[in-house]
């Protein structure tokens, strides 16, 4: 950064006037604890209130003959939702006519760095150092093409996997320090934190481009099916971002059962440990991470409830139009009633076809029919449930990846000759899953005038799918 930049921050960042307030103490202790140590989402102004009200009560009780926050619990909460302040978010949740707050990025920012300043007992920097050079390893090898160098890799992974394994068996088990154990530990709990920390960054993300898309409907004069187009491309971006599918594949990770239930397990059994000092809050960590990860998704929610508003709007305005233009041939019709028409009236049939009432078949009062949904004991335990677990998914990660091995970048191919290299296993489904592809890189076409056909094998039968002829395109 230049100076310019440096000189901009001061002046404008929430965070940075957070740290030059005068009540920076009070602010940085309450709202720290309240939503980052006790990771609390947004909350009604009166809890928040309440809870301000006890801070500042135990606070003036230290010099009650001047205290040091005269104001109302209510006024502080204002003016650091203030625009000059911005370290609390004011506003009305849908369905809710209370007033909410919640901690803003920049008060996250400020309260870590006022934290990174207390000095610790213990700095740990073996584990860091260990990580980095993971990351270093999945980063090179991740990205390694090279089918033999993929292999080279493996196999010296297996053999190190097998020396472990041929020691324990021996009973020499090698297990971590003390100091180890503190700094891995050290090291987990700052990343958790983080973790919650960021998640509320994304999320003040996805608002801003919440808030972009109510703008561009608010002022919008074109077609609908311009801006719908533009939204939804819009939406795409989203999760095509590197942060959207950051964040989609966290959120995948996290709500596996095993997952859980193995983060769990090893949280629990680190808690027990007698080489740490364990801190309590991080024991359901992984619930937090849960709830925080479905705030983020509740944000990016609300733009597709913004286009499903959008959409029943346009539909009452257009009913309107529609009332106003019959209200208009109506009113004409009974003005000109009296007054026939200057150059007479053209009639293409010559009568009027009647319908007699009794020609109508008469209505046909059809019996009840009795269902009776109880099955018996013996009915009931014969059910075959495996259909129902049995259910095909279409990994639509796989179909990109079949797409990218089979079609050069920035050029392109038939489905069918695709579907040739990588037959289909899944039936229809999976050849729907090539036409719902949405990647940055992919463009899937569908050509209306042509058509093309598509053999696949369900169970022991061979299927023949006839279908418009679509063409994929790599970028």
């Amino acid at each position: 950064m230049d100076h310019a930049d440096v000189e901009r921050l001061q002046q404008r960042h929430p965070a940075w006037r957070l740290l030059r307030a005068g009540n920076a103490p009070l602010v940085l202790t309450f709202l720290g604890r309240f939503f980052v140590e006790d990771n609390n989402g947004a909350v009604g102004a009166s809890t928040l209130a309440a809870a301000l009200d006890d801070e500042l009560y135990a606070l003036n009780a230290l010099d009650p003959a001047a205290p040091r926050y005269p104001k109302p619990a209510a006024e502080y909460l204002e003016d650091w939702a203030h625009a000059d302040a911005g370290w609390l978010r004011r506003f009305y949740p849908l369905g809710s006519d209370e007033v909410h707050y919640d901690a803003t990025p920049a008060f996250e920012k400020a309260y870590a760095w006022a934290t990174g300043l207390v000095v610790r007992p213990f700095v740990g920097t073996e584990s860091r150092l260990h990580t980095a050079f993971g990351l270093l390893r999945q980063i090179v090898h991740g990205a390694e093409t090279d089918p033999e160098a993929r292999l080279a890799e493996l196999q010296k992974r297996r053999e190190e996997i097998n020396r472990e394994i041929a020691d324990v068996a021996a009973g020499n088990v090698t297990v971590l320090g003390p100091t180890a154990l503190r700094d891995r530990y050290q090291q987990f709990a700052a990343t958790a934190r983080d973790l919650l920390s960021d998640f509320r960054e994304v999320e003040e993300n996805f608002r801003g481009l919440d808030r972009a898309a109510r703008e561009r409907i608010a002022t919008w004069e074109g077609s609908k099916g311009d801006l719908l187009a533009e939204l939804v491309g819009s939406r795409a971006d989203i999760n095509a971002s590197d942060q959207g599918r950051s964040f989609q594949a966290f959120h995948d990770f996290l709500l596996s059962e095993a997952r859980q239930d193995e983060l769990a397990d090893l949280l629990e059994r680190v808690q027990r440990l007698e080489q740490v000092e364990a801190d309590r809050r991080l024991e359901k960590v992984h619930h937090d991470w849960s709830e925080a990860a479905e705030r983020t998704q509740r944000t990016v929610r609300q733009i597709s409830e913004q286009l499903r508003r959008f959409l029943e709007d346009q539909v009452w305005l257009e009913n309107r139009r529609v009332l106003a233009l019959i209200r208009q041939v109506e009113a004409a019709a009974l003005a000109s009633r009296d007054r026939s028409p200057a150059i007479g009236l053209d009639v293409d049939e010559p009568g009027v076809g009647i319908v007699l009432p009794f020609e109508r078949p008469l209505y046909d009062a059809r019996p009840a029919a009795r269902v009776d949904s109880l099955l018996d004991p013996e009915a009931q335990a014969e059910v075959d449930m495996s259909a129902l677990f049995g259910q095909p998914f279409v990994d639509q990660a796989r179909l990109a990846d079949n797409i990218r091995s089979a079609v050069p970048a920035g050029s392109s191919a038939l489905l069918s000759d695709i579907v040739g290299v990588y037959p289909v296993e899944q039936g229809a489904a999976e050849v729907v899953g090539y036409l719902a592809l949405a990647d940055e890189d992919l463009q899937v076409s569908v050509d209306e005038h042509d058509e093309a056909f598509i053999d696949y094998a369900r169970g022991e039968a061979a299927r023949r799918m006839r279908m418009p002829k679509v063409t994929v395109s790599r970028r």
